[in-house]
C-alpha cells in the first residue's frame, strides 16, 4: 500500500503556528467582540430607557384617566425622543401613529408619502409585561434597520397608596444604527487586527522554523557525509539548548565511530598484508615440494601400496595448496588495487571454446555461441572466470551444463547453467563471499572458497558484474555481463 505523501518539518510547524495565531485571535477577538457589543447595546439601551422615562414623569398628574385619541398623541408625542417616535395606547385605542421614517424638522412637503408603525413588531412577550406594570424593551430589525422598541405603563399614584397601572401603554421605538455602525466598525477592527497577528505569527514561525531546521539540516549532511564513510563530518555547535546537546552527541559518536573504522581498517590492512606476505613466502617452499610430489607421482605406481597412496595424497595436497597460494596471491592484488587488465580484441565465442577445450570440457558442455561477437576484454580474466564458473557446475550441479553467449552493441552476457537442485535461497547472498562454501560439509580438497570471489572481482574489473540466480525450472545461473569495450581501451568493438 502506497503510503500517504506527509509534509515536510517546515510545512507543518508553520502550519501549527498559523493554526495556532487564528485559533487565539479568534478566541480573543470573538470574546472582545462579544464583550464589546454587549457593552454598547446595554449603554444604549440604558440611556434610552432612562431618558423616556424621564421623558414620562413629566407627564404627571395625567388630565384624565381615560384618555382619548388626541390625549394619547399627546401623550405619544411627549415620549418620543428626538430620533425616535412613539404610540401610546389605552383600552384598544391608539394614539395616531406616527410616520416612518420620522418627518424631517417643518412641514411636510405637499405630495410627500410616509408608512405607519407596524404595532405587529412589538412581541407578545413585551406587551404582557409592560401590561403587567413592567418597563421592558426588545431589539428588532425593522424596515431593514435595527430599532430598540421600549414599553412602559403609565402608573397611578394617590398619596400613600400603592401604585397602580392606569391602563396606558406607551412604546417608543429608537434607531440602533449609530451603535450598529459602531459595532461593525470594532468587527473590521478585530478581524484587520486578527489578520496582522497572522502575518506576525508567520514571520515568527518562518525565524523559528529557521533557528531549528537549520540545525536539523545540518545534523541530515552530516549524517549522511558519515553514511557515505566520510568520517571526519562533524558539526558546529552553538548555544546550549538541545540542539547543540544532540550536535554534540553526534559529533562524539562520529570520533568514536572514526577512531573504530580506523582501527577496523588498520586491521584489515595488517591482515591483507599478512597474507599476502605469506603466500609469497609460501612460493619458494611450493615450488620444492610441487618438483617433489612430481617425482613421487610418477614413482608411485611402483611403491607398495600405502606407500603409493602416501605420495599420491602428497602430490595431490601439494596441488591444492599451491592453487590456494596462487589465489590469496590474486585475492591480494585486487586488495592492494594493482590488478590491471591487458585488454585485447577477441572473438567471444572462440575465446568461451578455447577454455573449455583447454581443460577437456567440451565434451561435457553444451554451448549456444553465435558468431561473430567480439569485444576488447582481457583474455586471461576472462578465461579465469570462465573455468570457475563452469569448474562449479560440473563438480556441484547435474548435466547438462551448458554455455550461453547474447550480446547487444554495448555488452555482452555469458550465462552458464547447470540442471541440478539449485542453490538454498540463504545461500545465493553469499556465493561471492571469499571462503564461503554452500555446504559445510565439503571437503577441504573440493576448494578454497576463493574462486567465485576471484570471478567476480575479475568481472568488475572490467566494469561488469557477475550474478547468480536459480531457475525456475531447477539449477542454478550465474550470469556474466560485460563492456564491449573495457575501460583502457582505446577502440570500441568491431
Amino acid at each position: 500500500m502506497a503510503s500517504r505523501p506527509s509534509l515536510g518539518l517546515r510545512a507543518r510547524l508553520l502550519s501549527a503556528f498559523a493554526l495556532l495565531c487564528v485559533v487565539t485571535t479568534a478566541a480573543v477577538a470573538g470574546g472582545m467582540y462579544l464583550l464589546a457589543r454587549t457593552a454598547i447595546l446595554e449603554r444604549a439601551q440604558d440611556a434610552e430607557v432612562e431618558a423616556m422615562t424621564g421623558r414620562l414623569k413629566s407627564l404627571y398628574p395625567l388630565r384624565s384617566a381615560t384618555p382619548g385619541q388626541d390625549e394619547l398623541g399627546e401623550i405619544a408625542a411627549a415620549a418620543s425622543g428626538r430620533n425616535g417616535f412613539a404610540v401610546a395606547l389605552y383600552a384598544g385605542t391608539h394614539s395616531p401613529l406616527p410616520p416612518y421614517p420620522p418627518p424631517a424638522p417643518g412641514p411636510l412637503r405637499p405630495g410627500g408619502t410616509a408608512r405607519t408603525v407596524d404595532l405587529g413588531v412589538v412581541s407578545p412577550e413585551l406587551r404582557r409585561m409592560v401590561a403587567g406594570g413592567r418597563t421592558a424593551w426588545q431589539r428588532v430589525v425593522w424596515q431593514g434597520e435595527p430599532k430598540l422598541i421600549i414599553g412602559a405603563p403609565l402608573l397611578i399614584v394617590e398619596g400613600d397608596r400603592p401604585a397602580r397601572v392606569s391602563g396606558i401603554e406607551v412604546y417608543a421605538a429608537s434607531s440602533l444604527l449609530p451603535e450598529q455602525r459602531s459595532i461593525d466598525a470594532l468587527t473590521v477592527r478585530a478581524w484587520s487586527i486578527g489578520g496582522a497577528a497572522l502575518a506576525f505569527a508567520v514571520v515568527l514561525a518562518s525565524l523559528a522554523t529557521r533557528g531549528v531546521l537549520g540545525p536539523v539540516r545540518e545534523l541530515g549532511r552530516a549524517a549522511r557525509l558519515l553514511g557515505e564513510g566520510e568520517m571526519r563530518a562533524r558539526i558546529a555547535v552553538r548555544g546550549t539548548d538541545e540542539l547543540a546537546d544532540v550536535a554534540r552527541t553526534f559529533n562524539t559518536t562520529a570520533a568514536e565511530l572514526q577512531r573504530l573504522v580506523g582501527q577496523l581498517r588498520e586491521m584489515e590492512a595488517d591482515a591483507r598484508r599478512f597474507v599476502a606476505d605469506v603466500s609469497h613466502e609460501l612460493r619458494t617452499p611450493l615450488a620444492a615440494l610441487t618438483a617433489v610430489a612430481d617425482v613421487l607421482e610418477e614413482e608411485a605406481a611402483q611403491l607398495p601400496e600405502p606407500a603409493g597412496r602416501a605420495a599420491r595424497l602428497v602430490s595431490q595436497e601439494t596441488l591444492n595448496l599451491t592453487a590456494l597460494v596462487n589465489d590469496l596471491i590474486e585475492i591480494s592484488r585486487f586488495d592492494s588495487g594493482v590488478a590491471a587488465l591487458v585488454p585485447n580484441e577477441v572473438d567471444v565465442a572462440e575465446l568461451v571454446r578455447s577454455t573449455l577445450r583447454v581443460r577437456g570440457w567440451q565434451e561435457s558442455v553444451r554451448t549456444e555461441l553465435p558468431a561473430g561477437v567480439t569485444a576488447r576484454l582481457d583474455p586471461r580474466r576472462v578465461d579465469v572466470i570462465l573455468a570457475n564458473l563452469v569448474g562449479n557446475a560440473l563438480r556441484h550441479g547435474e548435466p547438462p551444463v551448458s554455455v550461453r553467449l547474447s550480446a547487444d552493441p554495448h555488452r555482452i552476457d555469458l550465462e552458464v547453467r547447470d540442471h541440478g537442485a539449485g542453490l538454498e535461497e540463504a545461500a545465493l547472498p553469499h556465493v561471492f563471499d571469499r571462503f564461503y562454501k554452500v555446504s559445510a560439509a565439503r571437503a577441504r580438497s573440493e576448494g578454497s572458497g576463493l574462486g567465485l570471489a576471484i570471478a567476480r572481482e575479475n568481472a568488475r574489473l572490467h566494469r561488469g558484474d557477475l550474478t547468480v540466480a536459480n531457475a525456475p525450472d531447477g539449477g542454478a545461473v550465474f550470469t556474466l555481463r560485460l563492456p564491449r569495450r573495457a575501460p583502457g581501451s582505446d577502440e570500441g568493438p568491431e
